[in-house]
C-alpha cells in the first residue's frame, strides 16, 4: 500500500513544471496567450497533451477576446479603469484555473522535491508574448489608422466646427444688427447651418466600421446641435413676436449646452 502510494506521488519524479506563481507572473506580463503556452507546457509534462493543445487555444482566444473588447470600449470609460486593475484581474483568473487544474499535481511535485524551471525563463515567456500582442496592436492600430472612414470623419467634423463657429458669430451681432438684419442671419446663416451640423452627424453615424466611441461622440454631438438649432429657433419667435417669453426656455438650453460641451470636453 505505501509503495503504490509512494509510485502515485512520485509520478513527476522525470519531469520539469512551472509553478503557479510563476504562470501568473508570466500572465501579467504576457496575458493569457502566456499562461496558456505555461499551462499547455506543463500538461505535455505530465502526458496530457490534448489538455495542452486545448489550454493554449483557449490562450489565444482569451487574448483576442480580451483586446478586442478593450479596443470596442469607449475612452471615456477606459480612462476611469486604473492601468492596473485588468491585468490584476486576468492574473488572479488564470492563477485560480492553474490551482485548479494543476494544484495538486504541482503541490505534490513540490513536496516530493522534483524541479521547477526558473521564474526567469517563465518570465521570459511572458515577454516574448507581451511583445507578440505589441506588435498585433501596432499592426492593428497602424491599418486602423489609414481607415479611409477616418478621413470622412475628420472632414465632416471640420465642417460642423467650421459652420459651429460661423453661426455663434450670431451673438455678437445682436448688440450692433437690427431686428430685421438679425432675423436675416438666423434665416439665412445661422439656421442653416444647425440643420447641415444634424444632418452631418447623421451621415457620419450610418460609416461603417466607426468605433465605438465615435457613434458615442456623435449621439452627443448629436444631442448638442439639436439643442442648439432650439435656442436659435426660440431666439427668431423672441424677434419676431418682441417679446421675452422664451427667455426661460433659452436660459434652461443653454444650461444644457453647456453640460453637453463638458462630456465632449
Amino acid at each position: 500500500m505505501d509503495d503504490k502510494k509512494y509510485r502515485i506521488e512520485n509520478k513527476t519524479k522525470d519531469v520539469k513544471l512551472h509553478t503557479a506563481r510563476a504562470i501568473g507572473g508570466a500572465t501579467f506580463l504576457g496575458g493569457p496567450l502566456a499562461a496558456g503556452y505555461l499551462i499547455r507546457e506543463n500538461f505535455n509534462a505530465l502526458g496530457k497533451r490534448s489538455e495542452g493543445q486545448l489550454s493554449l487555444i483557449i490562450g489565444i482566444v482569451a487574448t483576442i477576446l480580451l483586446f478586442s473588447g478593450i479596443f470596442i470600449t469607449p475612452n471615456s470609460i477606459m480612462d476611469k479603469i486604473p492601468r492596473q486593475i485588468i491585468p490584476l484581474i486576468y492574473t488572479g483568473i488564470i492563477y485560480g484555473i492553474v490551482e485548479w487544474k494543476q494544484g495538486d499535481v504541482l503541490k505534490a511535485h513540490q513536496n516530493n522535491g522534483q524541479l521547477f524551471f526558473s521564474g526567469w525563463r517563465s518570465a521570459g515567456v511572458g515577454l516574448v508574448a507581451l511583445l507578440i500582442i505589441s506588435a498585433g496592436i501596432f499592426t492593428y492600430a497602424y491599418l486602423e489608422s489609414n481607415n479611409p472612414v477616418y478621413t470622412i470623419y475628420d472632414e465632416k467634423i471640420a465642417e460642423f466646427s467650421k459652420n459651429e463657429m460661423e453661426s455663434l458669430t450670431f451673438y455678437d451681432n445682436i448688440a450692433i444688427m437690427g431686428e430685421s438684419d438679425l432675423l436675416k442671419e438666423l434665416n439665412y446663416n445661422v439656421l442653416p447651418k444647425w440643420d447641415k451640423n444634424i444632418e452631418l452627424i447623421q451621415e457620419l453615424n450610418s460609416l461603417e466600421g466607426l468605433p465605438s466611441d465615435l457613434l458615442t461622440q456623435n449621439e452627443k454631438l448629436l444631442s448638442y446641435s439639436k439643442s442648439r438649432l432650439e435656442v436659435f429657433q426660440l431666439l427668431k419667435k423672441s424677434i419676431i413676436e418682441n417679446t421675452n417669453k422664451y427667455d426661460s426656455q433659452i436660459q434652461f438650453l443653454n444650461l444644457q449646452i453647456e453640460n453637453k460641451l463638458d462630456e465632449l470636453n
